[in-house]
């Protein structure tokens, strides 16, 4: 079975592109390095053994895409990654969220159509819940009015996909609302690799422990949680990726119920950020400068998963809990030091 994976050499693509690969899947990699870096190839094939293909595409690039699957007739599945996912910065730059994150998908689902293409996993979030009424949040809570331009290229492209499974019967959709996925491969070949200014807390951090950031900022300490910081379920990478993997298998077997599921993927558990950096440094025995400052526009208050759904269904649990993450993502730092 040939796998697509679009921003494969991304965070969650490449860790997802090694359990494919262990799996004994092949897979081709689109990404256009704009977050990411060749040398996370380089990771996967030391890890795997194996050397996916790899094209350079900018799936903006509608005519490319196309030539993508003129070139490629044997794809069996795909999974969509590649999008721009930092909830501040689309905040600041919603057009390129928007061109970037609905184009793109628009682009390889009508290619998939052209080529009567099925099996499509798409990289959703928790974001398109906003914040919910009722936690923790099951895959039934109503979305809300997405709290930024990134949640709401979530929510288009999940709606997007529901409608073109309701005109194209042969079509199979699973999309997975990812929790906060955080961590690093075991072997620390490859791991989150933000390119400049982390927009995310672990990066963040373990830049900050190793001395490449002189302070952590704490987005607000007034929100209506225990410590007064946001609360968020922090789910291992490794977990996320070998989601995908089942989701997949599911498609391919065509175990699922109806031809567009959704599926949430976290622990179950909310942490506050304030709770992460003490889970850090007890973990790995740094002490972390920070600072409290301004909230952030576009983030809310509290978000954990309902994960019965996709224990029970999809028959996947997450298997690691906050330290173990937390001390393979500075696992992978030490080693980019």
């Amino acid at each position: 079975m040939k796998v697509l994976v679009t921003g494969g050499l991304g965070f969650i693509g490449s860790h997802t592109v090694v359990c494919l690969l262990n799996e004994g899947y092949e897979v081709v990699i689109i990404d256009n390095l704009s977050n990411s870096s060749i040398s996370v190839l380089e990771g996967i094939t030391r890890i795997t053994e194996k050397s996916p293909e790899f094209c350079k595409i900018d799936l903006r690039d509608k005519s490319k895409v196309a030539d993508f699957f003129e070139n490629h007739q044997d794809i069996d599945g795909v999974i969509h990654f590649a999008a721009s996912k930092a909830v501040g910065e689309s905040v600041k730059k919603p057009l390129l969220y928007y061109e970037n994150n609905i184009n793109t998908l628009v682009y390889v689902l009508q290619e998939m159509r052209r080529k009567q293409l099925t099996n499509f996993i798409f990289s959703s979030s928790c974001t398109v819940y906003g914040q919910a009424d009722e936690l923790p949040i099951n895959e039934n809570a109503p979305l809300k009015k997405a709290e930024s331009p990134y949640g709401n290229t979530k929510q288009i492209g999940e709606q997007i996909i529901s409608d073109y499974a309701k005109d194209h019967e042969i079509f199979k959709a699973i999309s997975l609302r990812y929790f906060n996925p955080i961590g690093a491969h075991p072997s620390a070949e490859i791991g989150e690799l933000p390119i400049g200014i982390p927009q995310n807390l672990i990066p963040f951090i373990t830049q900050t422990a190793a001395g490449k950031r002189d302070m952590l900022s704490v987005f607000g300490n007034d929100y209506p949680t225990a410590d007064g910081t946001c609360i968020r379920d922090y789910i291992h990478v490794m977990d996320l990726a070998q989601a995908h993997v089942v989701a997949l298998e599911r498609l391919m077997k065509n175990k699922n119920k109806k031809t567009y599921e959704i599926f949430n993927l976290g622990t179950g558990k909310g942490n506050s950020v304030l709770e992460v950096i003490k889970t850090f440094e007890k973990e790995t025995n740094q002490k972390l400068p920070y600072k409290i400052t301004a909230r952030r526009e576009g983030d809310i208050i509290s978000a954990y998963a309902d994960t019965k759904k996709a224990n029970e269904e999809l028959g996947w649990k997450a298997k690691f809990n906050l330290a173990d993450s937390l001390k393979s993502a500075w696992k992978w730092q030490q080693k980019q030091v």
